[in-house]
């Protein structure tokens, strides 16, 4: 017997009654056992989302209708990607172009509150968070910042009176429907899969909320098969690429960005409506290198893994940056099959939509 949607219908309105429009569905239990045995810092079971079966851990349950109704403002600043996708890069640049290039602040605040992820609160299970507690038991100040793990953004940002900046991996779908209505302005980021895979399993891997357990080949059927946090991959890329020409909304690939990263420093600053000289730039694009990035303790998620959420045994949030690292990790008949299945999906976008090298 299939799995009851989560979700309730108002008899009169034909409304969900949370505001959420679509069905939450369990993940049926012998794939949920599965997944449970390989990634071990969730502890209850995984859910599929509305008709493209967007993939999430069971605290997304909660906060779907939040994240769905959260009130967008017109200068709110929107980073929207599927995970390591250039995300963290992205997130400093823009938020120094729009701070006036304060490298200052930038460097005593760690990026985690400059630029804070609206759903982590949903990736944190209570059992895995009791386990982290438990380890800092005797450091009160480390409790505290624990005990704030699970407090929802969406809330914080609520309270907020400056300006936003706001980082998300849900897909529009799952975003506020006028979000691109009320002004905010939304910086899209696509990478190739194959590097996405790559670096995406280093983090399930780093994070123990996550605490993947698997080889490489395993998640990358994971990947191809949506069975991992924020998957499927394509239709989150198929949502930003469709809406890429609506006001307020850059699109940019991270190979592109990685190409020529002054280039798009310019691009960046043109949308957001900033001035800078060619030599403010290249000190920005100097700071951005990836050199210097992976050293950058604001950035490279330092605080996590003082409180142990983090593993430090495994790779830096920041790993190389490079595009085709993946080729270390495919062999001939994964890289065919991977080949086959870029090459199948890549039918569904327009002739303008470039081929991932």
């Amino acid at each position: 017997m299939a799995p009851t949607p989560t979700y309730i219908v108002n008899a009169v309105t034909g409304e969900n009654e949370d505001g959420f429009p679509l069905a939450i569905q369990d993940v049926d239990k012998e794939t949920n056992d599965e997944l449970l045995d390989s990634f071990t810092g969730e502890k209850s079971g995984f859910v599929q989302v509305g008709p493209k079966k967007y993939f999430f851990p069971s605290g997304y349950k909660r906060e779907a209708s939040n994240y769905y109704n959260f009130k967008a403002r017109p200068d709110d600043v929107f980073v929207i990607t599927f995970p390591r996708s250039g995300t963290t890069w992205t997130q400093e640049m823009v938020w120094l172009l729009a701070n006036k290039l304060d490298y200052e602040r930038a460097s005593e605040e760690p990026l985690t509150k400059r630029f804070p992820f609206l759903e982590f609160s949903c990736f944190v299970h209570q059992d895995t968070k009791s386990t982290f507690l438990k380890e800092n038991q005797y450091d009160t100040d480390k409790c505290k910042k624990i005990e704030n793990l699970d407090t929802p953004h969406w809330k914080t940002f609520e309270e907020k009176t400056e300006r936003r900046f706001i980082k998300t991996h849900l897909p529009f779908s799952l975003l506020p429907p006028d979000l691109l209505e009320t002004g905010s302005k939304v910086i899209y980021v696509a990478r190739n899969p194959k590097d996405v895979a790559v670096s995406f399993y280093h983090l399930n891997r780093t994070y123990r909320t996550q605490g993947y357990t698997g080889d490489f080949p395993q998640f990358w059927r994971y990947f191809q098969n949506g069975l991992v946090a924020w998957a499927p991959y394509w239709e989150h890329i198929k949502e930003g690429w469709n809406r890429r020409n609506e006001n307020n909304v850059l699109f940019l690939f991270y190979e592109d960005m990685n190409k020529d990263l002054k280039q798009t420093i310019a691009k960046v600053s043109d949308f957001l409506e900033v001035s800078y000289s060619d030599r403010e730039i290249s000190k920005l694009a100097e700071h951005l290198r990836i050199d210097n990035f992976k050293n950058n303790k604001s950035v490279n998620k330092s605080d996590l893994r003082d409180l142990g959420i983090l593993l430090s045994n495994e790779e830096s949030f920041i790993r190389t940056g490079k595009s085709g690292g993946w080729r270390s990790y495919f062999d001939d008949e994964l890289n065919r099959e991977a080949d086959e299945w870029i090459q199948k999906n890549l039918r569904a976008f327009d002739h303008s939509f470039p081929a991932f090298p």
